[in-house]
């Protein structure tokens, strides 16, 4: 189970300040080996992880499994968007959540970052994540993210 981590109202002026921000805060709570901070910006250079959706735009940075100690979760609603590379051309997108993937095994993350696209399309459940107090972000996330078929079945 990702433990997730979650920070709102932080200021970033670019993404490559976001993203110092995730690789220090991810080494300094120990999921992480020192070599993520620099992978994780030079990920970000090669493969942008901005993606434009319905109202809003997310960034999922992440980076290879062998960075990572444990799995986690960084959520971050910063303050003002912050932009970045989207994933699939040259432009830049405002992104108003970043949702950054910490996953020690490959297929996890693939996995993960499959349901979080399916999910994501849904621009109720991106609203709904930007609207919750930040106490009550990660839970949200867990249960409409990690968990919606464990979800589907209480119900």
């Amino acid at each position: 189970m990702s433990h997730i981590f979650v920070r709102t109202g932080i200021e970033f002026e670019t993404c490559q300040q976001a993203l110092a921000h995730i690789g220090e805060e991810m080494l300094a709570n120990g999921v992480v080996h020192a070599t993520y901070p620099a992978a994780l910006l030079e990920r970000e250079v090669n493969y942008p992880t901005g993606i434009a959706l319905e109202r809003h735009a997310v960034a999922i940075p992440h980076c290879e499994a062998i960075h990572a100690k444990r799995p986690a979760i960084y959520l971050i609603s910063p303050a003002k968007p912050v932009h970045f590379q989207q994933a699939d051309d040259d432009g830049e997108v405002a992104v108003s959540l970043i949702i950054a993937l910490i996953v020690e095994n490959p297929a996890a993350q693939m996995k993960l970052l499959r349901r979080l696209f399916s999910e994501l399309q849904n621009p109720d459940t991106l609203d709904m994540l930007l609207a919750v107090p930040a106490e009550r972000l990660a839970d949200r996330f867990r249960e409409t993210i990690l968990e919606p078929v464990a979800c589907a079945k209480a119900s």
